[in-house]
């Protein structure tokens, strides 16, 4: 097989083994969002990064019970914060009400977030402190996914064009689900 036929096979059959959208979610279902850099050398969808490569911010959304990736937001070029990154990837409409934690750089957004003192000199309390240690120990399921979904070469440094990059992520999240499920 030729490499251009084998790449119409690929753009062909690529969305259609991508995680598809999720319409509703349980009823007490609990997500942890994060976003993450995938480096991509199309520099149409990406921008410099705090990692000084051209990337694009990814907002991910997992299931915390299952460790299932339930939401991939659309690619934003890897210099946005996450904050708006979240707003508009198209994953907080994806989300809707569902109850959604995350960590500090979501401030402003209405999601769970840790606690944070108010003046410099000044310590949370003990239930605050115990609240923040139970919020991270939930929110490294996230960071735990993420590592496993890079395990692939594509998501390290992402060749593809256009759309690619979402495909790919989409591609991978829907392998991570098929492996954590068995």
């Amino acid at each position: 097989m030729s490499k251009s036929a084998a790449g119409r096979v690929i753009d062909h059959l690529g969305p259609k083994l991508a995680l598809p959208p999720r319409c509703r979610f349980r009823a007490n279902a609990v997500l942890i969002v994060d976003g993450t850099l995938v480096p991509t050398r199309d520099h149409s969808v990406a921008e410099q990064s705090k990692n000084y490569r051209y990337s694009t911010n990814h907002q991910v959304g997992v299931d915390a019970d299952t460790r299932l990736v339930v939401v991939i937001g659309r690619p934003l070029p890897g210099n946005r914060n996450d904050c708006r990154a979240w707003a508009e990837s198209g994953a907080k409409d994806a989300v809707g009400k569902t109850v959604t934690i995350a960590d500090g750089g979501y401030r402003g957004t209405g999601l769970i977030i840790p606690h944070r003192r108010t003046s410099a000199g000044e310590e949370l309390p003990g239930w605050k402190q115990a609240h923040n240690k139970s919020h991270k120990q939930v929110r490294a399921r996230v960071e735990h996914v993420f590592a496993r979904m890079k395990t692939w070469k594509i998501l390290r440094d992402c060749r593809l064009r256009g759309d690619g990059v979402h495909h790919a992520m989409r591609g991978i999240a829907r392998l991570h689900n098929l492996n954590v499920t068995g």
